[in-house]
């Protein structure tokens, strides 16, 4: 059988192909993304759940002038190959390579750049809207998960589409699960809809029956009268001003190609739910969804993963650390809860889910909801640990300042992911949390440099009268003894001594003081004076006893950070030492002023100058 794969250069080779074609190339495109993801890592099952939606979109809409916009982009691997993408798939979430999702500087038939969840809709409507004020004929389809149709922008999109009603789309991609399963009355109510084949059978025959003609605006009146007797309830969609078709098999290509060949000759908004499975295609995948969404390399005719051996132990998890932290604290304070916006197994608050399920909550793809419900929890006596990875937490910044820190209230804000993540890029680097977090009033800024300062920060952040309190840690780990050690209170707005002689001075934040411990070491054995290292733990309140020791004593420091060096630790400094007229010169390594595209995190270090070599070459250019 000849390949087909080989010859799509572009959506319209894929225009040529009759249904059994379509279904070859599906095949293919699922076994191309299978192979590639097994040598090279990527969001997996995602993206094989959604390779016959990709194909049947570009197939039935004249891409690029007609707009997909996809939402999150995990379910966009095929949608890339499709698109003049296949060569180079194999530099894909690599240095210098493709990204892992769709970004408007990559290609022509990336509508709108995404990674984030939930923004299909709304970016969508503002392109349809666009084109009907250009007097454009184009046709605007937006494709969202299920799972972030929990976030509260997808309901703020669907509410504005339906008062505009323009000529759009929005596609459905319901597969149950987001990284781990859906959670929340949605997920109950869009199963309601897949079971009700009833209702969905009448539209069907009324809708083929009556064809085009005029007689659809009469039957509406008839079809409104049955909706409540077919199905407990109105359908939402159609409440909001969509016409909702579905559910049909998402993995169907007859199915997608005749549904979007209708839905293009209706006027107004129209809503298509389609059911998929995540992780079609490879049957590990299809069986355990959670595991399989990124699972890092494996072998693909066995599935074992690929794990590069080394003879150093394994330090542990900073997440894995919070998880059972956060269980352990929770066992002595009743009053402390867990919660988490979809990300259960990602942060470890499953942890504490398995061990205490009634004082941890998911809920949902919802940032803004997890921090305002982290608040009412907070002005209820209860004293909630919010887990938000560092780049989703920008998603609710109002929410923080509007209702915890201007209230003071008692929230522990535990940012995962702090700093650069790697292969996910410019969308997932938690890079702003320091300078976004230090201009906050009420709010303490800290990050702990270890696992047991993590540990001992969580102890210190759940005794009474803290307030706001945000505690930011990395991916991965830094130590491989046993952190399980006593509590200990860390005084607010202490830094640690790490080291205090020296003709210099190295200020560091979080994680990265390792490499600066390792930097300063390589430096002195090569000869160089000595070095003084401080850990500040926080950024707010920040050590002014120590910095005016410092301000006296050093004409020359160093800052380190893993995070934008405007607004976070070098600022602070800077901001200190000017204000009380020291005459210090500052060096500020960290993220520079740029958003920071994909690699592997130690690459990207490389790139912004603040790994070991960076650290060390600094220390040489201040002497």
């Amino acid at each position: 059988m000849q390949n087909i794969l080989n010859q799509i250069d572009s959506p319209e080779d894929v225009r040529y192909l009759n249904e059994s074609q379509l279904i070859q190339l599906s095949q293919e495109i699922r076994e191309f993304i299978i192979d590639q993801c097994a040598a090279n890592p990527g969001h997996f099952g995602a993206s094989l759940g959604a390779v016959e939606l990709a194909v049947a979109l570009h197939y039935s809409y004249n891409t690029p002038y007609d707009k997909i916009v996809w939402d999150v982009g995990h379910q966009a691997y095929a949608h890339k190959i499709l698109t003049g993408r296949r060569d180079a798939f194999t530099t894909n979430r690599k240095l210098g390579g493709i990204s892992g999702f769709p970004r408007m500087s990559e290609s022509e038939y990336d509508a709108f750049g995404v990674g984030h969840a939930s923004t299909s809709i709304s970016a969508a409507l503002g392109i349809a809207e666009a084109a009907h004020l250009n007097k454009e004929d184009r046709h605007v389809v937006a494709v969202i998960g299920d799972g972030a149709m929990t976030g509260g922008l997808a309901f703020e999109g669907l509410n504005n589409t339906g008062w505009l009603k323009p000529n759009m789309l929005v596609i459905l991609n319901d597969n149950d699960m987001a990284i781990d399963p859906n959670v929340g009355s949605l997920k109950e109510y869009l199963a309601k809809l897949t079971l009700s084949g009833k209702y969905n059978q009448f539209k069907k025959s009324i809708w083929n029956f009556l064809g085009k003609n005029n007689f659809r605006t009469v039957i509406q009146r008839f079809e409104n009268s049955v909706k409540s007797a077919a199905l407990p309830g109105s359908n939402i969609f159609e409440t909001l001003g969509f016409r909702y078709f579905g559910p049909i098999d998402g993995n169907s290509i007859f199915w997608l190609t005749n549904a979007f060949k209708r839905i293009k000759n209706i006027e107004g908004p129209c809503f298509l739910h389609v059911v998929t499975k995540k992780g079609k295609g490879y049957k590990l995948a299809e069986e355990s969804q959670t595991e399989w969404h990124a699972p890092g390399k494996f072998n693909k005719e066995t599935g074992q993963r690929i794990i590069i051996k080394s003879d150093k132990p394994t330090p542990s998890r900073y997440q894995d650390v919070f998880g059972e932290t956060i269980v352990e604290l929770a066992k002595k304070n009743d009053k402390i809860l867990g919660i988490t916006p979809a990300m259960p197994t990602g942060s470890s608050l499953n942890i504490m889910m398995e061990e205490i399920p009634d004082r941890a909550f998911d809920v949902g793809i919802a940032e803004g909801h997890a921090v305002t419900f982290s608040a009412g929890l907070a002005a209820g006596g209860y004293l909630p640990f919010c887990n938000i990875y560092s780049s989703f937490m920008q998603r609710a910044y109002d929410n923080v300042i509007h209702d915890v820190a201007l209230q003071n209230l008692n929230v522990v804000f535990c940012l995962d992911r702090g700093g650069i993540v790697g292969e996910d890029g410019a969308t997932h680097h938690g890079v702003f949390d320091l300078a976004y977090f230090r201009c906050i009033p009420n709010m303490i800024v800290s990050s702990p440099m270890n696992e047991v300062e993590l540990r001992n920060l969580m102890y210190t952040a759940q005794l009474p009268g803290k307030g706001p309190f945000s505690i930011r840690y990395p991916r991965g780990g830094d130590i491989t003894a046993d952190w399980h050690q006593p509590f200990k209170e860390v005084p607010i707005g202490k830094a640690r001594i790490l080291k205090d002689e020296g003709e210099i001075a190295v200020l560091s934040i979080g994680s990265v003081g390792n490499d600066v411990i390792k930097a300063i070491k390589q430096y002195e054995d090569e000869g160089g004076t000595p070095v003084a290292h401080y850990d500040m733990r926080f950024v707010k309140p920040i050590d002014e006893e120590l910095l005016h020791k410092i301000g006296k004593r050093f004409s020359s420091i160093i800052t380190v950070e893993n995070g934008t060096i405007i607004g976070g630790l070098g600022s602070a400094v800077a901001e200190f030492f000017t204000s009380n007229k020291y005459n210090v010169f500052i060096k500020r390594l960290g993220v520079p002023d740029h958003f920071v595209e994909h690699g592997t995190p130690a690459e990207i270090h490389t790139q912004c100058g603040f790994d070991v070599n960076g650290i060390y070459k600094a220390l040489k250019e201040l002497i």
